[in-house]
């Protein structure tokens, strides 16, 4: 609201928090690089960012990745090398629409590929614009539809993990990346379940 400090509606962060940096997504990727969890190498992640999931239907044309089945595994990268910065690629393609069935088990691989920056994925419950800071006012659509943050890459590979919910719901939908201006700069594409 009106009353929140000026950094939570799209101001700059305090000193205190933010270094040397300005970017916010730099220093949560720093602070969350030694963080347990799973890994891929790069090599793995452009393969995984590049493949056309079972059970889909990859349409370039219309900009969109659908699914056919009951059941949907997709691998999401965040900013990887080689596209566009504050970007998600999935089957190929630089934040397609994701198009499933009501009722469908929907399982997503989110891989941070971007070497200096926290990413982080929510399936979101709005289709309005999203805030400078979707972390502190978004709703994931579904339970389970979001991993908020992902550190930087280390030695042991690319921060990886998996949001797993069932889109029950039909309507259009937002996927964002959670980090404070991202979805702002780009980072969002749209999720439509359909009846």
């Amino acid at each position: 609201g009106a009353t929140a400090p000026g950094w939570m509606r799209g101001g700059a962060l305090p000193d205190f928090m933010m270094g040397t940096s300005t970017d916010p997504g730099k220093v949560m990727g720093k602070l969350f690089a030694d963080a347990p969890g799973s890994r891929v190498s790069p090599a793995q992640a452009i393969r995984l960012g590049n493949e056309t999931p079972v059970a889909a239907t990859v349409d370039t044309t219309h900009h969109s990745v659908s699914f056919s089945g009951s059941t949907v595994h997709l691998v999401v990268l965040a900013s990887p090398t080689g596209g566009p910065d504050e970007a998600f690629r999935i089957a190929g393609l630089v934040n397609p629409t994701v198009a499933v069935h009501a009722g469908t088990w929907v399982s997503i691989e989110v891989v941070n590929a971007d070497p200096d920056t926290a990413h982080g994925l929510v399936v979101a419950a709005t289709g309005s614009a999203p805030s400078w800071m979707p972390m502190m006012t978004t709703t994931p659509a579904f339970g389970g539809s979001a991993v908020w943050f992902l550190g930087d890459p280390t030695s042991a590979g690319m921060h990886a993990a998996t949001l797993s919910f069932t889109a029950a719901t039909p309507g259009t939908y937002q996927y964002l990346c959670p980090v404070p201006g991202h979805a702002q700069k780009g980072m969002v594409g749209t999720f439509v379940v359909t009846g």
